[in-house]
């Protein structure tokens, strides 16, 4: 039986602009391995919430729906995401008395910074 999450692959149009914003948004991401367009699958890898996210280039989903990716943060850490945000220009949503942060990244990928005390 699985143990843990090994990785989360996301399909994206390109995986160095999606990293950007990824470290750009959260202060403990970080590159661990560059895009190489000679690979078959040019990907890069981003390592963020104690798992790796596989960026890897393609066309993501045409639209967002319900699936999402949730992190469990602070109210501190919550807050602190919606002002490098708002420095990158990027749009979020508020929900749950203020106790979730919506945004997406550039391929319809939805993200959650769902605010957990204790």
């Amino acid at each position: 039986m699985p143990k843990a999450l090994s990785h989360i692959a996301l399909i994206v149009a390109h995986p160095t602009r999606t990293a950007h914003l990824l470290t750009g948004v959260f202060d403990d991401a970080r590159i661990v391995q560059e895009e190489n367009p000679d690979d078959a699958h040019p990907e890069v890898i981003v390592a963020l919430a104690g798992l790796e996210f596989a960026l890897i280039r393609g066309s993501g989903p045409a639209a967002r729906n319900g699936d999402h990716i949730a992190f469990a943060v602070s109210k501190e850490e919550q807050l602190a995401c919606a002002r490098r945000l708002d420095e990158l220009a990027l749009d979020y949503q508020m929900a749950r008395g203020d106790t979730a942060l919506y945004f997406s990244d550039y391929d319809n990928h939805v993200f959650e910074l769902e605010v957990v005390e204790g």
